[in-house]
């Protein structure tokens, strides 16, 4: 076997093993949502907010119904510190497993106690487990009806806007799978989002690298990729690749991030998620550290790639680091200031 076939054979076991790891802006209140009106937010197609539940006061799940997927998608919102006035909105994407599982930014890092003094909406959808948000060719007998583009830039904003009384102002980060998809669907609604920050993900689909590792992903839950794209000869891979078409990226403040997948500072007993567990942590170094060892290589083609159009970018690019979530929350520290900066904050 070749040394690239090796990789990928790694690459292959890595993904599967890991899969457990990890409108118009409305100028009402801010608190618009405490006191829905009877024709409750909606967007142009027929999606409509279902419903909203309130966890306390910084919390709410919002339900909102997506007539491209026909079924209710629920979103964890955290409020804004101060709601006196209109606030911007972060878009925060999970990963793989996209929130239907315990590999959540909720479940797995500090998102709720970092944003405690901090003005901004954070809206996180629930479900597209192993679907990358991308709008699917066909329904897929596993993974479902999958319209997730257009769900996240043409159905979702104008609602979370009326419902959450928002400046309109978007920003939208994600990790793994994810990290992947904010570059993809601020290249499909350029004008939708003015930050992204991109941690851990592959950005090709369409090299060979690139259609191998998003063909594991998917077959994870037992997605047939070609539902998603078709063929690897179909023009959607190229069309969904964000290295491809970054010239889309001009003008959206961009953070990309990705590590090694050497051990570092988390790679310890005392480590967020290992709690002393030695078999956790030896999972962390060896399959984190194959995994983000293959998404650094496609990072840095993403960066050569921005580099030759002339696209600015902030890079961390971190000596050390596996696939894991103690370097993701770091991630959404670090990229905050220039997050919140592109949202007027």
């Amino acid at each position: 076997m070749s040394a690239i076939g090796h990789c990928r054979a790694l690459l292959a076991v890595a993904v599967i093993a890991s899969s457990a790891m990890f409108g118009q802006v409305a100028t009402a209140s801010a608190d618009e949502w405490r006191a829905l009106p009877a024709d409750k937010p909606a967007s142009a197609d027929g999606s409509v907010l279902d419903h909203v539940e309130e966890i306390n006061d910084r919390q709410l799940n919002m339900f909102v119904y997506s007539a491209a997927m026909d079924k209710v998608i629920l979103l964890e919102v955290i409020r804004p510190a101060d709601t006196s006035v209109p606030r911007p909105t972060l878009y925060l994407l999970n990963g793989a497993g996209g929130g239907e599982d315990s590999a959540t930014w909720q479940a797995r890092t500090d998102v709720v106690d970092f944003f405690a003094d901090k003005n901004v909406n954070v809206v996180t959808p629930v479900g597209g487990a192993y679907s990358y948000y991308t709008d699917w060719q066909k329904p897929d007998p596993v993974l479902g009806v999958n319209e997730w583009t257009t769900f996240l830039t043409e159905e979702l904003p104008p609602i979370v806007d009326a419902t959450l009384g928002t400046t309109g102002a978007n920003a939208i980060a994600g990790l793994s799978m994810s990290g992947t998809s904010v570059l993809s669907l601020a290249e499909a609604a350029p004008s939708l989002y003015r930050a992204v920050g991109a941690f851990s993900g592959c950005a090709e689909t369409s090299t060979q690298p690139g259609r191998d590792y998003v063909t594991f992903v998917v077959s994870v839950r037992g997605g047939d990729v070609e539902n998603m794209w078709g063929p690897y000869d179909d023009p959607d891979w190229v069309a969904n690749d964000p290295v491809v078409n970054a010239e889309k990226l001009r003008g959206i403040d961009l953070y990309i991030s990705n590590a090694t997948g050497l051990p570092g500072v988390h790679e310890n007993l005392n480590g967020p998620d290992i709690n002393g567990d030695v078999g956790v942590l030896a999972n962390q170094v060896i399959v984190g550290g194959i995994i983000e060892a293959g998404t650094n290589e496609c990072t840095h083609r993403l960066a050569d790639r921005l580099n030759s159009l002339g696209i600015p970018a902030t890079y961390d690019f971190r000596p050390t680091g596996t696939h894991s979530w103690g370097y993701w929350q770091d991630d959404l520290h670090n990229s905050w200031p220039m997050i919140s900066g592109s949202l007027g904050l």
